[in-house]
């Protein structure tokens, strides 16, 4: 565990591989575990690392109980400050792969000390305009879905189940879907088993994003393929029309998959982050 800004806790994980750096940033709700299968691949090629960001996974929330995402960015800062101290590991050139909350954590720690990163790859990284009047978080339908959510299920085995039975999670790739449940709960003193993420850490998460961080992605100085699905929602449009404001920014369109896209076909976008990677 390291240490993070707020008394975070932070867990990090080296999923294996050696090469250039590859580091995996998860989104809201999730853990490091989903990734998987992806860095399955990745590693052949790669050296794979990946954090859960505070509240998530094994990682504690701030003691400050701001889930602010200028926090995800000092928890992506952080253990890039670790991995740079260590002889073992080569960072000269540090690559990221994010989705939705982990794309913008990218963004957010290269705006908080710029030139950290050669090149990024995201899917539908969370990068939208401050909207008109805003005045601080307010509710919404994933803030109130969260909140709902059942924390607890007598066993992996159960809560595997039922999320597989429905939309989204039942059109999610199956070992994404195992490393989740298997990743993202911990066991009761009971046999229960409980989601690592509370379902209110997750509702401030989304309660806190970082309105504004669109204004600010002509700042960023690196090469970013920027991924978007086509199930028409907010964050996929919001990707389409975050590409033209930088430069150094490429799109690519998805358009047999929906937000949970790197869940989807963990295979196919293996290969084409590796591809982005081998290029930029």
């Amino acid at each position: 565990m390291l240490s993070s800004t707020d008394d975070v806790e932070l867990a990090t994980y080296d999923l294996g591989g050696s090469g250039p750096l590859i580091i995996l940033c998860h989104a809201t709700g999730f853990c490091a575990g989903v990734w998987l299968p992806i860095a399955e691949q990745l590693r052949s090629q790669h050296h794979v690392v990946a954090l859960d960001f505070r509240g998530h996974g094994q990682s504690s929330p701030p003691s400050t109980g701001d889930f602010h995402w200028r926090g995800m960015g000092e928890d992506l800062l952080t253990f890039i400050d670790v991995l740079n101290a260590d002889p073992d590991v080569d960072t000269t050139t540090i690559r990221a792969a994010g989705h939705s909350m982990g794309g913008c954590s990218i963004v957010m720690a290269e705006l908080l000390r710029p030139g950290t990163f050669q090149s990024a790859w995201a899917f539908e990284p969370i990068l939208f305009d401050r909207p008109e009047g805003y005045d601080g978080p307010h509710e919404s339908p994933l803030v109130a879905g969260a909140r709902r959510r059942r924390p607890v299920f007598d066993s992996r085995d159960e809560a595997f189940e039922r999320y597989s039975s429905r939309p989204p999670f039942s059109e999610i790739d199956e070992r994404a879907l195992r490393a989740y449940v298997e990743e993202g709960f911990v066991e009761q003193p009971d046999g229960t088993v409980r989601l690592c993420c509370e379902p209110e850490h997750e509702a401030l998460t989304f309660e806190s994003s970082f309105p504004g961080a669109a204004e600010r992605v002509s700042e960023i100085g690196f090469e970013f393929l920027i991924a978007a699905s086509g199930d028409g929602m907010a964050p996929a449009e919001q990707a389409i029309n975050i590409v033209p404001r930088n430069g150094l920014f490429e799109l690519a369109h998805y358009d047999d998959l929906t937000h949970f896209g790197p869940l989807e076909q963990p295979d196919r976008i293996a290969t084409d982050i590796a591809a982005w990677f081998a290029r930029s």
